[in-house]
């Protein structure tokens, strides 16, 4: 396993549609999932997708444990694979939550989502699995997957906003 370089924002890469994965994995790809596990805790976060260190796959990663609500890191680690990850529902109601994201660095700011989504995704052995998440772990997910579709939770700011941000990254964090 590796530490990878994380694409910073507004890297054209991050805007493109990640690519469905097929089965059974390659070598490429089970070495891409181990390196982002390894990149995602190094950084450190609680999710990263495949396009974030450069492979426009359908791939994402989450621990939404391994930190505790003080954003100090714990000796729990519950990673979880996503693979081609599809939502099959989202509710109507809402939650904001703050967001922050690997590719935006020290970018923190409320996002509106759904409250509860319904997602059906395949795991490394390619089993299709289906199921209901709510909260903090629902608007993860969203999170990740909208990485997958090219967006990311910037695309949801104001105009005004991105462009503060495009201004700083590309000031402070893109060489």
């Amino acid at each position: 396993m590796s530490v990878r370089h994380i694409i910073i924002y507004p890297d054209p890469i991050l805007a493109t549609v990640a690519q469905p994965v097929t089965f059974p994995l390659s070598h490429r790809v089970t070495t891409l999932i181990s390196d982002m596990a390894e990149t995602m805790y190094d950084a450190p976060g609680v999710g990263l997708a495949a396009p974030q260190v450069g492979a426009s796959l359908r791939i994402a990663i989450t621990d939404t444990i391994w930190r505790n609500e003080e954003n100090k890191k714990t000796d729990t680690r519950h990673l979880q694979v996503w693979i081609n990850p599809v939502f099959t529902w989202k509710s109507e109601q809402t939650s904001i939550y703050e967001e922050g994201c690997l590719s935006v660095p020290e970018t923190y700011e409320e996002v509106e989502r759904p409250s509860a989504i319904r997602l059906r995704w395949q795991d490394e052995q390619g089993s299709t699995h289906e199921s209901e998440f709510e909260g903090f772990m629902a608007t993860a997910l969203q999170h990740e997957f909208d990485h997958l579709d090219g967006r990311l939770f910037v695309d949801y700011l104001s105009p005004l906003k991105r462009r503060m941000i495009v201004k700083r990254m590309k000031k402070h964090f893109i060489e």
